[in-house]
Protein backbone atom coordinates (compact mmCIF):
# COMPACT_ATOMS: atom_id res chain seq x y z
CA UNK A 1 0.00 0.00 0.00
CA UNK A 2 1.04 3.62 -0.44
CA UNK A 3 2.29 5.90 2.23
CA UNK A 4 0.49 9.03 3.36
CA UNK A 5 0.73 10.90 0.06
CA UNK A 6 -1.75 11.09 -2.80
CA UNK A 7 0.79 10.88 -5.63
CA UNK A 8 -0.77 8.78 -8.43
CA UNK A 9 2.64 7.59 -9.66
CA UNK A 10 5.34 5.51 -7.95
CA UNK A 11 8.77 4.30 -9.01
CA UNK A 12 9.42 0.61 -9.66
CA UNK A 13 12.67 -1.09 -10.68
CA UNK A 14 12.35 -2.74 -14.11
CA UNK A 15 14.56 -4.37 -16.74
CA UNK A 16 14.41 -2.30 -19.92
CA UNK A 17 15.28 -4.02 -23.22
CA UNK A 18 16.18 -1.70 -26.08
CA UNK A 19 18.15 -2.54 -29.22
CA UNK A 20 19.38 -5.82 -27.75
CA UNK A 21 20.69 -4.07 -24.63
CA UNK A 22 19.29 -4.89 -21.16
CA UNK A 23 19.48 -2.27 -18.43
CA UNK A 24 17.92 -1.99 -14.98
CA UNK A 25 16.15 1.33 -14.49
CA UNK A 26 13.56 3.01 -12.30
CA UNK A 27 10.28 3.40 -14.15
CA UNK A 28 7.29 5.62 -13.39
CA UNK A 29 4.26 3.38 -12.78
CA UNK A 30 0.65 4.43 -12.20
CA UNK A 31 -0.81 3.57 -8.78
CA UNK A 32 -3.90 1.36 -8.58
CA UNK A 33 -5.69 1.03 -5.24
CA UNK A 34 -9.20 0.36 -3.94
CA UNK A 35 -11.56 3.15 -2.97
CA UNK A 36 -14.48 2.23 -0.74
CA UNK A 37 -17.65 4.24 -1.30
CA UNK A 38 -19.78 4.56 1.82
CA UNK A 39 -23.27 6.05 1.93
CA UNK A 40 -24.78 7.10 5.25
CA UNK A 41 -22.16 5.03 7.09
CA UNK A 42 -22.71 1.83 5.11
CA UNK A 43 -20.25 0.36 2.60
CA UNK A 44 -21.81 0.33 -0.86
CA UNK A 45 -19.03 -0.44 -3.36
CA UNK A 46 -15.28 -0.80 -3.75
CA UNK A 47 -13.73 0.68 -6.90
CA UNK A 48 -10.23 -0.02 -8.19
CA UNK A 49 -8.97 3.40 -9.16
CA UNK A 50 -6.01 5.74 -9.50
CA UNK A 51 -5.77 7.87 -6.33
CA UNK A 52 -6.64 11.51 -6.85
CA UNK A 53 -9.90 13.41 -7.37
CA UNK A 54 -11.60 10.81 -5.15
CA UNK A 55 -14.45 13.13 -4.16
CA UNK A 56 -15.13 13.80 -7.85
CA UNK A 57 -15.19 10.04 -8.42
CA UNK A 58 -17.56 9.39 -5.52
CA UNK A 59 -19.94 12.15 -6.65
CA UNK A 60 -19.93 10.97 -10.26
CA UNK A 61 -20.41 7.34 -9.23
CA UNK A 62 -23.35 8.27 -7.00
CA UNK A 63 -25.03 10.16 -9.83
CA UNK A 64 -24.37 7.80 -12.73
CA UNK A 65 -25.09 4.59 -10.80
CA UNK A 66 -28.40 5.84 -9.41
CA UNK A 67 -27.40 6.20 -5.76
CA UNK A 68 -28.92 9.69 -5.94
CA UNK A 69 -31.20 11.29 -8.49
CA UNK A 70 -28.99 14.38 -8.75
CA UNK A 71 -26.04 16.06 -7.05
CA UNK A 72 -28.50 18.18 -5.07
CA UNK A 73 -29.27 15.08 -2.96
CA UNK A 74 -25.66 14.87 -1.73
CA UNK A 75 -25.20 16.76 1.50
CA UNK A 76 -21.56 15.96 2.32
CA UNK A 77 -18.54 14.35 0.66
CA UNK A 78 -15.48 13.50 2.73
CA UNK A 79 -12.65 11.03 3.10
CA UNK A 80 -13.11 8.59 5.98
CA UNK A 81 -11.69 5.34 7.30
CA UNK A 82 -12.88 2.22 5.50
CA UNK A 83 -13.46 -1.27 6.78
CA UNK A 84 -9.76 -1.63 7.62
CA UNK A 85 -10.30 0.69 10.60
CA UNK A 86 -7.29 2.44 12.07
CA UNK A 87 -4.91 0.43 9.86
CA UNK A 88 -6.43 1.81 6.67
CA UNK A 89 -5.53 5.28 5.49
CA UNK A 90 -8.61 7.51 5.07
CA UNK A 91 -7.56 8.38 1.50
CA UNK A 92 -8.93 4.98 0.48
CA UNK A 93 -12.54 5.55 1.58
CA UNK A 94 -15.11 8.27 0.86
CA UNK A 95 -18.29 8.85 2.86
CA UNK A 96 -21.33 10.30 1.10
CA UNK A 97 -23.88 11.97 3.35
CA UNK A 98 -27.35 12.49 1.91
CA UNK A 99 -29.61 15.50 2.34
CA UNK A 100 -32.19 14.67 5.04
CA UNK A 101 -35.26 13.04 3.53
CA UNK A 102 -33.42 11.68 0.48
CA UNK A 103 -34.62 8.13 -0.32
CA UNK A 104 -31.87 5.51 -0.36
CA UNK A 105 -32.76 1.94 -1.35
CA UNK A 106 -29.71 -0.04 -0.20
CA UNK A 107 -31.02 -3.43 -1.25
CA UNK A 108 -31.93 -2.35 -4.78
CA UNK A 109 -28.51 -0.82 -5.31
CA UNK A 110 -26.76 -3.92 -3.98
CA UNK A 111 -28.79 -6.12 -6.34
CA UNK A 112 -27.97 -3.89 -9.29
CA UNK A 113 -24.24 -3.90 -8.54
CA UNK A 114 -24.18 -7.68 -8.12
CA UNK A 115 -26.15 -8.21 -11.33
CA UNK A 116 -23.85 -5.90 -13.28
CA UNK A 117 -20.71 -7.57 -11.92
CA UNK A 118 -22.07 -11.00 -12.82
CA UNK A 119 -23.34 -9.90 -16.28
CA UNK A 120 -26.78 -10.84 -15.03
CA UNK A 121 -28.64 -8.30 -17.16
CA UNK A 122 -29.35 -8.78 -20.84
CA UNK A 123 -29.13 -5.77 -23.14
CA UNK A 124 -32.87 -5.09 -23.14
CA UNK A 125 -33.10 -5.37 -19.36
CA UNK A 126 -30.12 -3.06 -18.95
CA UNK A 127 -31.78 -0.41 -21.12
CA UNK A 128 -35.09 -0.81 -19.31
CA UNK A 129 -33.37 -0.34 -15.94
CA UNK A 130 -31.47 2.67 -17.25
CA UNK A 131 -34.73 4.19 -18.50
CA UNK A 132 -35.82 4.74 -14.91
CA UNK A 133 -32.83 7.08 -14.35
CA UNK A 134 -32.10 8.70 -17.70
CA UNK A 135 -34.09 10.66 -20.23
CA UNK A 136 -33.71 11.35 -23.93
CA UNK A 137 -31.49 14.35 -24.61
CA UNK A 138 -33.35 16.52 -27.11
CA UNK A 139 -30.79 19.33 -27.32
CA UNK A 140 -30.53 20.54 -30.92
CA UNK A 141 -27.18 21.96 -31.98
CA UNK A 142 -24.36 21.05 -34.35
CA UNK A 143 -20.68 20.37 -33.81
CA UNK A 144 -18.31 20.49 -36.80
CA UNK A 145 -16.71 17.15 -37.63
CA UNK A 146 -13.44 19.06 -37.93
CA UNK A 147 -13.71 20.07 -34.26
CA UNK A 148 -14.55 16.53 -33.11
CA UNK A 149 -11.48 15.29 -34.97
CA UNK A 150 -9.23 17.40 -32.72
CA UNK A 151 -10.64 16.21 -29.39
CA UNK A 152 -8.78 12.88 -28.93
CA UNK A 153 -5.41 14.62 -29.37
CA UNK A 154 -6.47 17.47 -27.10
CA UNK A 155 -7.57 14.93 -24.49
CA UNK A 156 -4.29 13.05 -24.49
CA UNK A 157 -2.30 16.30 -24.47
CA UNK A 158 -4.08 17.17 -21.20
CA UNK A 159 -3.29 13.84 -19.52
CA UNK A 160 -0.26 14.73 -17.42
CA UNK A 161 -0.01 11.38 -15.61
CA UNK A 162 -0.47 9.40 -18.84
CA UNK A 163 2.59 11.10 -20.25
CA UNK A 164 4.59 9.90 -17.23
CA UNK A 165 3.28 6.33 -17.20
CA UNK A 166 1.50 5.46 -20.47
CA UNK A 167 -1.06 3.54 -18.39
CA UNK A 168 -4.10 5.72 -17.79
CA UNK A 169 -7.42 6.27 -19.52
CA UNK A 170 -8.73 9.78 -19.94
CA UNK A 171 -12.13 11.47 -20.06
CA UNK A 172 -12.84 15.10 -20.78
CA UNK A 173 -15.88 17.31 -21.11
CA UNK A 174 -15.69 19.96 -23.83
CA UNK A 175 -18.18 22.66 -24.67
CA UNK A 176 -19.58 22.88 -28.21
CA UNK A 177 -16.87 25.40 -29.14
CA UNK A 178 -14.18 22.88 -28.13
CA UNK A 179 -13.08 24.47 -24.85
CA UNK A 180 -12.14 21.92 -22.18
CA UNK A 181 -14.42 22.07 -19.13
CA UNK A 182 -13.03 19.13 -17.12
CA UNK A 183 -10.24 16.61 -17.78
CA UNK A 184 -9.72 13.56 -15.57
CA UNK A 185 -7.55 10.41 -15.67
CA UNK A 186 -7.85 6.99 -14.08
CA UNK A 187 -6.77 3.39 -14.49
CA UNK A 188 -10.44 2.63 -15.21
CA UNK A 189 -12.11 4.32 -18.18
CA UNK A 190 -15.46 4.38 -16.35
CA UNK A 191 -13.79 5.92 -13.28
CA UNK A 192 -12.32 8.70 -15.42
CA UNK A 193 -15.82 9.42 -16.73
CA UNK A 194 -17.27 9.46 -13.21
CA UNK A 195 -14.51 11.83 -12.08
CA UNK A 196 -15.29 14.23 -14.93
CA UNK A 197 -19.05 14.07 -14.37
CA UNK A 198 -18.59 14.40 -10.60
CA UNK A 199 -16.41 17.49 -10.91
CA UNK A 200 -18.89 19.07 -13.34
CA UNK A 201 -21.70 18.42 -10.84
CA UNK A 202 -19.71 19.81 -7.92
CA UNK A 203 -18.90 22.95 -9.93
CA UNK A 204 -22.51 23.31 -11.10
CA UNK A 205 -21.64 23.04 -14.81
CA UNK A 206 -24.43 22.49 -17.33
CA UNK A 207 -23.37 19.46 -19.39
CA UNK A 208 -26.54 19.16 -21.47
CA UNK A 209 -24.74 20.82 -24.44
CA UNK A 210 -21.32 19.26 -23.91
CA UNK A 211 -19.12 16.63 -25.55
CA UNK A 212 -17.63 13.71 -23.62
CA UNK A 213 -14.35 12.51 -25.14
CA UNK A 214 -12.91 9.23 -23.86
CA UNK A 215 -9.81 7.20 -24.58
CA UNK A 216 -10.21 3.70 -25.96
CA UNK A 217 -13.54 2.08 -26.81
CA UNK A 218 -17.10 3.01 -25.83
CA UNK A 219 -19.01 0.33 -23.94
CA UNK A 220 -22.46 0.30 -22.35
CA UNK A 221 -21.18 1.64 -19.03
CA UNK A 222 -19.75 4.77 -20.70
CA UNK A 223 -23.00 5.50 -22.56
CA UNK A 224 -24.99 4.69 -19.41
CA UNK A 225 -23.13 7.36 -17.48
CA UNK A 226 -23.53 9.88 -20.31
CA UNK A 227 -27.26 9.16 -20.50
CA UNK A 228 -27.82 9.67 -16.77
CA UNK A 229 -25.83 12.93 -16.86
CA UNK A 230 -27.70 14.07 -20.04
CA UNK A 231 -24.49 14.47 -22.05
CA UNK A 232 -25.54 14.67 -25.72
CA UNK A 233 -22.32 13.77 -27.59
CA UNK A 234 -19.77 11.03 -26.85
CA UNK A 235 -16.66 10.51 -28.96
CA UNK A 236 -13.75 8.07 -28.78
CA UNK A 237 -10.68 6.96 -30.70
CA UNK A 238 -11.75 3.30 -30.75
CA UNK A 239 -14.91 1.38 -31.57
CA UNK A 240 -18.27 0.94 -29.83
CA UNK A 241 -20.07 -2.15 -28.61
CA UNK A 242 -23.53 -3.10 -29.84
CA UNK A 243 -25.12 -2.15 -26.53
CA UNK A 244 -23.31 1.20 -26.54
CA UNK A 245 -24.90 1.99 -29.91
CA UNK A 246 -28.32 0.79 -28.74
CA UNK A 247 -28.02 2.94 -25.61
CA UNK A 248 -26.98 6.01 -27.61
CA UNK A 249 -29.92 5.60 -29.97
CA UNK A 250 -32.38 5.02 -27.14
CA UNK A 251 -31.37 8.16 -25.24
CA UNK A 252 -30.66 10.57 -28.08
CA UNK A 253 -26.87 10.61 -27.75
CA UNK A 254 -24.63 11.28 -30.74
CA UNK A 255 -22.00 8.52 -30.60
CA UNK A 256 -18.85 9.10 -32.66
CA UNK A 257 -16.09 6.49 -32.88
CA UNK A 258 -12.76 5.93 -34.61
CA UNK A 259 -12.24 9.68 -34.48
CA UNK A 260 -9.27 10.66 -36.62
CA UNK A 261 -8.14 13.71 -38.56
CA UNK A 262 -9.15 11.85 -41.73
CA UNK A 263 -12.63 10.80 -40.65
CA UNK A 264 -14.87 9.15 -38.06
CA UNK A 265 -17.92 6.89 -37.69
CA UNK A 266 -21.19 8.35 -36.40
CA UNK A 267 -23.35 5.55 -34.98
CA UNK A 268 -26.33 7.56 -33.75
CA UNK A 269 -28.00 10.98 -33.99
CA UNK A 270 -25.79 12.21 -36.88
CA UNK A 271 -27.81 15.42 -37.18
CA UNK A 272 -25.59 16.96 -34.48
CA UNK A 273 -22.45 16.53 -36.61
CA UNK A 274 -21.97 19.14 -39.34
CA UNK A 275 -19.64 18.66 -42.30
CA UNK A 276 -19.85 14.88 -41.99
Amino acid sequence: MRGMGTEPVESRRILRLRGGVAREEDDQVVVEEPLEIRVEGEALAVLMRTPGHDLDLAAGFAITEGVVASFAAIGTLRHCRGRGGEDEHPENAVEIGLVPGTPFDRERLRRNFVASAACGLCGRAALDELGARARVNGERFQVPASLLATLPDRLIESQAVFHRTGALHGAALFDVAGAALVVREDVGRHNAVDKAIGRAAIDGLDVTRSILAVSGRTSFEILQKAAVASIPVVCAVSGPTTLAIDTARTFGITLVNFVRAGGMNVASCPERVSGA
